[in-house]
């Protein structure tokens, strides 16, 4: 199957997220494909289930469910304008990782945003990006947030 026929889009409402979802749309539109955008809505566990045995999380309600839909297909709408790929949006509850993953069955290709966290954040909050690059079975396009590039450390030696 050629790549980019079918891309999957995390989009997590983030300003980086909307880029990703441009960097896909030309890829999809380049192709001749489509985009499946995705927003993962996590499982939320009240503070009175913690430690629970019988504790099983809660899951948000249809109707949270059904304005993350709405919210998600505006920011499409709204993101890419008049000239858009073929776009299908989904709301899924559950931890994004696994969310992303059980979506990316059907995919061809995944791109999705990095919020380009290191040091004691990116430890403490992880990187679902990071965790789908090292675990999916379709190509991952990785796009950095914009402005937050690092300067090349030089080869040359210190004076």
């Amino acid at each position: 199957m050629p790549l980019f026929q079918k891309i999957l889009v995390p989009h997590d409402a983030s300003e980086p997220a909307s880029h990703a979802l441009q960097v896909a749309a030309d890829l999809a539109r380049s192709s001749g494909g489509c985009l499946v955008v995705l927003r993962a809505v996590a499982p939320f566990v009240p503070f009175s289930d913690l430690g629970s045995a019988e504790g099983t999380g809660w899951i948000p309600p249809e109707n949270v469910v059904a304005l993350e839909l709405a919210s998600l297909e505006r920011t499409v709408k709204k993101v890419l304008a008049k000239d858009s790929p073929p776009v299908e949006c989904r709301v899924a509850v559950g931890p994004p990782y696994e969310t992303i993953m059980d979506a990316a069955e059907d995919a061809d290709s995944i791109v999705m945003a990095t919020h380009g966290r290191t040091g004691l954040e990116h430890i403490l909050i992880g990187s679902v990006a990071e965790k789908i690059v090292r675990h999916a079975t379709v190509p991952v396009l990785t796009i950095r947030p914009t402005g937050k590039r690092k300067k090349p450390r030089s080869s040359g030696s210190r004076r």
